[in-house]
């Protein structure tokens, strides 16, 4: 076979890939990089976002006056001297930042806005609550691969009523309550890792009162 008549067979062999390639189209979205299809923001589940409760650094540069720690209003939003009114809840650090440096720009020459978390509680939908006979129940913002032995930490363990083998952790899946027993007794006393479950964002962990 001659090399001109291979060349040929190449390519009828490549023609013929190409229309048995029955995959549909790709569609893409029109939405921004970074935003929903909706016009929301996507935040990447590693990236804080800020929620009603949580305590704000707002740093200006230059502009000490300007400079300040605010709460986010139970509303989402949050005040400061020049701009009285700025939704922060469902936005990141950075995201609130750029927003508050396009507001300020009204008002002073080319501001440089810096936004830092220093209390941290989240939205609640990114929350997990403790509840029950905890030392100290709480709502505590989720982290990624957190468990139930972090969250026994953070709320400093099991009071001296807790009938800590019959907690329960209540999750929504799919739009349904699901119901998952954790026997926090046999973790803390006994060192039970298999009790030690990964929590996710929304749960409750409750911890009921011992009957005697």
């Amino acid at each position: 076979m001659t090399v001109t008549t291979r060349l040929a067979c190449v390519a009828a062999l490549v023609l013929l890939a190409g229309c048995y390639d029955k995959r549909p189209p790709v569609v893409t979205s029109a939405a921004e990089p970074g935003k929903a299809a909706d016009g929301a923001t996507a935040a990447k589940p590693d990236v804080y976002v800020i929620g009603p409760g949580d305590q704000l650094n707002v740093f200006v540069y230059d502009s000490p006056q300007l400079s300040m720690t605010v709460p986010v209003r139970p509303d989402g939003r949050i005040s400061t001297p020049l701009v009285p009114e700025m939704t922060a809840a469902g936005k990141t650090p950075s995201q609130l930042a750029q927003d508050l440096t396009e507001r300020l720009k009204e008002f002073v020459k080319e501001p440089n806005v810096t936004v830092i978390v220093s209390g941290f509680i989240g939205p609640l939908d990114r929350q997990i609550r403790v509840i029950g006979e905890a030392a100290d129940p709480q709502a505590v913002p989720y982290r990624d691969h957190m468990t139930v032995l972090d969250l026994m930490i953070m709320t400093k363990g099991l009071t001296r009523y807790a009938a800590g083998n019959r907690a329960m952790i209540v999750r929504r899946v799919g739009g349904q309550q699901e119901t998952i027993h954790v026997r926090l007794d046999d973790l803390l006393k006994d060192g039970d890792i298999d009790q030690n479950v990964e929590m996710q964002p929304g749960d409750t962990l409750i911890i009921p009162q011992s009957w005697f």
